[in-house]
């Protein structure tokens, strides 16, 4: 090797305290001219900097480590594009290459690595034969590109599933022609594919389950058995498993060698989870009070990853409502009904609640199917009866009511409780016909939110917008639970738990109800401060409409937030006063789990 030339930046690692007898007392890092980020992986790559910094290593172990770091630092150097870099590890001033394994040093003291990164190279040619079509290649793998040997590994992989997607499951790198031109700082590469015959799915064998019956699991996986083997349609197999919940893991081999009639054996080993779940939950909001929640889960109640779940719930907990409101609900889903993405579910629920001046106790029998149309996309179709008496003034109303409620969700947050990018939408629509004095027509509503995150995602600019309607019926004879109201933890911070809605009379009196129109702004910048803390502004504006969107009236509310991020999602804690409009004043506190939207 010859003499390390160039400027060189020493980085001496040294940490206080008494070492243990043997370690490796000092390690002097030099990588000359290196860029901050190429520094960074080398010295990630190093296993002398790992024993230093553990404190640990004997000689031996220190000579083997010190070996071993000249093909992971050259590896360091291949990924970030430099291919004539040289490499000098000196223990206590002797090359670590020329010392025998079998003869270390009784004792080594310090440590030097000096590293020459050198030229970084660029592609010169960057090929793949053959191509299949449609085959997308990463864009890091091209002519004048810098030839980060990752781009490679990328790339090769890339061609394989290439030929993977469309049929070819033997498809593998045959081979790869790399040349190095150091007089030029480029680099040729071809990378050679075997694609292997075109086969079809075979015989599908699953494995390991205890409790769940072998019928139902085939129902479920929906294994698409001599169809044209495609990966991605394996993938949808397992996630179909995996969606039940009653897996803890669900692992795929596909057989080594293909059957004789060109078809390929697949093996699908499961693991299940416990098949009861229980959970509670709180939230408290000023104006809200405590809501206090638990719900209990059988994951499989008869053998056939039907799952059944039952919910009860306290709400207003001393908050401005006069009275708490209960809840209590179950829930049974039955999955691969009619086809492998189609769940059926029975339902029913019995509350108890107040909107405006109404008190209202409510039972709704209800059953449905749910389809899953992508792991983003998802459908609901429901029918339910529901009978309601609202309690007002020292009257009474009574609402029957069948209902077709129709929901669709399309989820492309990159994260559920503490999104940073991507879009949410549910859109819903519930037919209903009324009996006696309560009147049909149909409810429609819509929330949408959206996520932009900026800075490595430090920064998030988030936004909501909600939407409702109630067509048809008139205002008095709407069952109550369709109409709408603005102001609380959902809608508009800052403003009281549903105090904007709209008055209606009874003979001389009056007294407040929801309306038919509904519409909600939100919008907030979320700072990420450390690791776990953030804060967030935001601004929401809500309005509600008596019976459309031309009168109603607008409330709004602003604040700062604090949020702690537990690694299963923030805790969340917001501050917030009126901007807007006459239906509140002073502060206005909340406190739950996950972001607010």
């Amino acid at each position: 090797m010859r003499p390390f030339s160039g400027a060189a930046l020493s980085a001496l690692l040294l940490i206080a305290g008494a070492w243990p007898a043997g370690a490796l007392e000092q390690l002097e890092f030099l990588t000359g001219d290196a860029e901050k980020s190429l520094r960074e992986d080398l010295m990630a790559a190093s296993l002398l900097r790992q024993l230093r910094e553990d404190g640990r290593g004997d000689p031996s172990e220190i000579l083997a480590a010190a070996r071993e770091d000249y093909a992971r630092l050259t590896g360091a150097l291949y990924v970030n594009g430099y291919y004539g870099g040289e490499i000098h590890i000196l223990l206590d001033g002797r090359e670590a290459a020329g010392i025998a394994p079998l003869d270390a040093p009784g004792q080594i003291a310090g440590a030097v690595i000096r590293i020459d990164p050198g030229p970084r190279f660029h592609f010169g040619a960057a090929r793949m034969r053959p191509y299949a079509k449609g085959t997308k290649l990463p864009p890091a793998y091209a002519d004048t590109k810098p030839a980060y040997s990752s781009a490679i590994a990328d790339a090769a992989e890339a061609g394989v599933d290439g030929w993977r997607a469309i049929g070819h499951a033997k498809a593998q790198v045959a081979d790869q022609e790399i040349l190095a031109d150091h007089a030029t700082r480029t680099l040729d590469s071809v990378i050679l594919l075997e694609p292997g015959p075109k086969l079809r799915f075979g015989r599908l064998t699953i494995d390991g389950q205890q409790r769940t019956r072998e019928d139902r699991l085939y129902e479920i996986a929906g294994f698409p058995a001599g169809t044209t083997f495609d990966p991605a349609v394996l993938d949808k197999v397992t996630t179909r498993l995996r969606r039940t919940g009653v897996f803890q893991s669900v692992a795929v081999t596909e057989s080594e060698v293909p059957n004789a009639d060109g078809t390929l054996d697949i093996e699908i080993s499961v693991a299940e989870e416990a098949p009861r779940r229980l959970g509670f939950g709180a939230e408290v909001s000023s104006s809200e009070g405590l809501a206090l929640s638990a719900y209990w889960m059988h994951r499989n109640l008869l053998g056939g990853a039907e799952r059944l779940r039952i919910d009860g719930e306290i709400a207003n907990i001393a908050g401005d409502v006069a009275a708490a409101g209960y809840r209590l609900a179950a829930r049974l889903d039955r999955p691969a009904t009619f086809t492998p993405d189609t769940s059926l579910f029975l339902s029913t629920e019995a509350i108890r609640y107040s909107l405006g001046d109404l008190r209202i106790d409510a039972i709704t029998l209800g059953a449905g199917l749910s389809h899953a149309f992508s792991e983003d996309l998802k459908g609901e179709v429901g029918f339910e009866y529901t009978h309601a008496r609202a309690d007002f003034l020292g009257s009474s109303a009574t609402y029957d009511q069948l209902a077709l409620p129709t929901s669709v969700e399309w989820d492309r947050r990159d994260d559920r409780l503490n999104a940073t990018s991507g879009f949410y939408l549910n859109a819903a629509v519930t037919p209903f016909l009324g009996f006696g004095t309560t009147g049909s027509g149909a409810q429609i509503k819509g929330d949408f939110r959206t996520y932009r995150g900026f800075g490595g995602d430090r920064f998030v600019l988030a936004g909501r917008m909600q939407l409702g309607a109630v067509l048809g019926p008139s205002l008095a004879e709407t069952p109550p639970d369709y109409l709408f109201y603005s102001g609380g933890g959902g809608t508009v911070r800052g403003q009281p738990y549903q105090s904007l809605g709209v008055v209606q009379m009874l003979g001389p009196d009056t007294y407040d109800t929801g309306g038919q129109s509904f519409a909600a702004l939100s919008g907030e910048v979320r700072a990420q401060i450390t690791d776990s803390i953030s804060v967030v502004g935001f601004y929401d504006a809500g309005f509600v409409g008596a019976e459309g969107f031309s009168g109603g009236a607008w409330h709004s509310g602003a604040g700062l937030g604090l949020r702690y991020n537990t690694g299963l999602g923030p805790l969340r804690l917001d501050v917030a006063a009126p901007v807007s409009g006459d239906t509140g004043e002073g502060i206005q506190l909340y406190i739950g789990i996950g972001q607010a939207f």
